[in-house]
């Protein structure tokens, strides 16, 4: 198997610890996509969607234990400690760190678009955009089951960093 990047996500955040966690938790921090050439007439009807999926490779940090392991505490539960499985989570630690992301389009230009809800690094490698659709996208019947994210503070932007200094001290 081979990917090839079709560009990059250029961002303000230059540290995986001080990236905010999730898009729909900072939805107003902008960022922009720019495509490689080849690619760019691929945005055409883009203009026509509020929102797009962004398919990214995270680059794995010098940290990251290697192999990834499966069971892991997630960023957002850093304040109380609970090992999570690697597939009911969506940290960037994975043996495959294939990032998807759900981001407002601000608005389209020649070689890319701006968007809204950054939660990736400046050059991350860009695989793919899809647009998003509701009638697609979002289950059918209203509620669902969220598993441990139903108790996770989802109210504000949070950084691995900001989560971490969360954490109850030890005595």
């Amino acid at each position: 198997m081979h990917l090839d990047p079709i560009g990059q996500i250029r961002t303000g955040h230059t540290s995986r610890a001080d990236t905010p966690v999730q898009t729909m938790l900072n939805p107003d921090d902008q960022g922009r996509v720019v495509l490689d050439e080849p690619y760019r007439a691929g945005l055409h009807g883009l203009d026509e969607f509020d929102y797009a999926w962004l398919l990214t490779w995270l680059t794995p940090d010098d940290t990251d234990p290697v192999p990834a392991s499966m069971r892991q505490v997630p960023f957002l539960l850093a304040g109380s400690p609970r090992e999570i499985g690697l597939f009911a989570m969506r940290g960037p630690r994975r043996p495959n760190p294939i990032g998807l992301h759900l981001v407002r389009i601000v608005e389209i230009g020649d070689d890319g678009f701006g968007f809204a809800g950054v939660d990736m690094l400046d050059g991350t490698p860009l695989f793919d955009v899809k647009p998003y659709a509701a009638q697609l996208d979002a289950p059918p019947g209203g509620a669902v089951r969220s598993g441990w994210f139903d108790q996770a503070d989802l109210g504000a932007p949070h950084t691995p960093r900001t989560l971490r200094d969360r954490r109850p001290r030890r005595s």
